[in-house]
């Protein structure tokens, strides 16, 4: 199905002979995985309550972060492990389908990936594995495709049977925006198309007891400052192509600019070197209650890079 020898996986649609030579992502045919660890700080149905103690196997999400992404933007938090010259450990699928086992069995809730779509084959076959009843175990956990929102369709559509729960960012509706901000002005385009496939493929949201998500569909929407008008398009696009009451939104105000490069004569970054203000977020937020959208709302004081892994 995927020829990573010529490689598509997606909508960067580099070509890439991925044995010899690393696609525009930076990824070569093993996978590369930077972190492995108990997350505490993603969506409540997705990392549970905030834990209790400084206990390093307190429960949350069990999340595995993936050297590399499609996606080149600016302003990213996990910057270090993102970059085409960004290294992680490789593994192999048996491997992973070990890791993921090992997080199951220290009590978490869920398998979080986080940038995937790279990785997407091996995925696959580590996840078929580990639910085989590999090596007299066998995972049960929901599966979280932590994504960027680039992605092709057809790649999102391989992903049934494997993943369970979408959790996919849709950063922009200006191509502009997109270019300057990610290098990527066809972002909107496939964002878009993507979502529409992920909302086909997983339905209304369900959880379990404990208010877990068991499988659906998150929207998370980072608002940037000085662009305001750009996140209330976003939040129409979404609410104009999927039903805004089958998925949940996550309008998120944890922007801050500590990531972006230094800045330099004719700075392109001048409008998002300061954090979002608490009008700008208000005024998103509720527009996102006049169309309907129900999720998470984020605090003004998660804008800080305390919250961001240390890799």
């Amino acid at each position: 199905m995927f020829d990573l020898t010529k490689c598509s996986l997606c909508p960067r649609n580099c070509g890439a002979d991925r044995s010899s030579t690393p696609g525009v992502c930076g990824a070569g045919m093993k996978m590369q995985v930077s972190k492995i660890m108990h997350h505490h700080w993603e969506e409540p149905c997705i990392s549970g309550p905030l834990p209790k103690t400084d206990h390093p196997l307190e429960p949350g999400s069990g999340t595995i972060f993936f050297a590399h992404c499609p996606l080149g933007c600016v302003y990213c938090q996990n910057g270090k492990i993102s970059r085409r010259d960004s290294v992680g450990q490789e593994m192999t699928p048996a491997e992973l389908a070990y890791e993921m086992l090992v997080l199951q069995d220290q009590g978490m809730y869920n398998i979080n990936f986080v940038s995937p779509t790279h990785y997407t084959p091996q995925i696959i076959e580590a996840v078929r594995s580990a639910r085989n009843d590999w090596r007299d175990q066998r995972l049960t956990l929901p599966v979280v495709w932590n994504t960027g929102g680039y992605e092709n369709p057809e790649t999102i559509d391989a992903l049934a049977g494997t993943v369970d729960v979408f959790l996919t960012d849709f950063k922009y509706a200006s191509p502009d925006l997109a270019g300057l901000y990610s290098h990527a002005p066809d972002y909107p385009e496939y964002a878009a198309a993507s979502l529409v496939q992920m909302a086909e493929n997983m339905g209304e949201c369900v959880f379990d007891d404990r208010g877990m998500m068991k499988r659906g569909v998150i929207v998370r929407h980072l608002v940037l400052p000085g662009h305001r008008d750009d996140s209330m398009a976003v939040l129409r696009k979404i609410a104009s192509i999927v039903d805004p009451a089958k998925i949940k939104l996550s309008l998120m105000a944890q922007y801050t600019p500590e990531f972006l490069p230094e800045k330099r004569e004719n700075d392109p970054y001048t409008k998002i070197r300061r954090k979002v203000t608490t009008y700008e977020y208000e005024k998103v937020a509720d527009l996102a209650r006049e169309l309907g959208f129900d999720g998470y709302m984020q605090e003004r004081s998660s804008a800080t890079k305390r919250f961001t892994p240390d890799f």
